[in-house]
């Protein structure tokens, strides 16, 4: 990892440390409740279980998104304890940002024996949306 983004490189340190010590297996929730003492530890801003309204030519629609974490004011963060990610969880990190206009999401995974994690940067730019993602 290198120093480029620190803020995104704790989170994913935090989570690191989380995997560390719990190992796979458990519901998300518990490794929500574990990540959630460790941003404090750390000293890692963030609100736990965020709501997200949805705008619809400029009107709030009555629906709305919870992310797991939106840390440092202007990162998302979702986690999962699945086998396998889909399309479908990246999908949803995607909305969390096009929703917030947030530019730096992160997606962890703690169901399999190593910490899986991907890292999003999302450009708004005037004429097109263009998303970014690193491991």
């Amino acid at each position: 990892m290198d120093n480029k983004d620190p803020e995104t490189y704790a989170i994913i340190g935090a989570a690191m440390r989380v995997h560390s010590e719990l190992g796979c297996g458990f519901l998300g929730k518990v490794y929500q409740d574990a990540l959630e003492w460790e941003f404090h530890d750390q000293k890692i801003a963030c609100h736990r279980e965020f709501s997200i309204p949805i705008f619809y030519r400029e009107h709030q629609l009555k629906s709305f998104y919870i992310a797991d974490f939106i840390c440092y004011e202007n990162i998302i963060v979702e986690l999962k304890a699945l086998k396998e990610l889909s399309g479908m969880e990246e999908s949803q990190v995607l909305n969390y940002l096009k929703a917030t206009k947030f530019e730096r999401a992160v997606l962890l995974n703690f169901g399999k024996t190593r910490l899986k994690y991907k890292r999003y940067v999302h450009h708004y730019k005037i004429s097109s949306v263009g998303f970014l993602s690193a491991d």
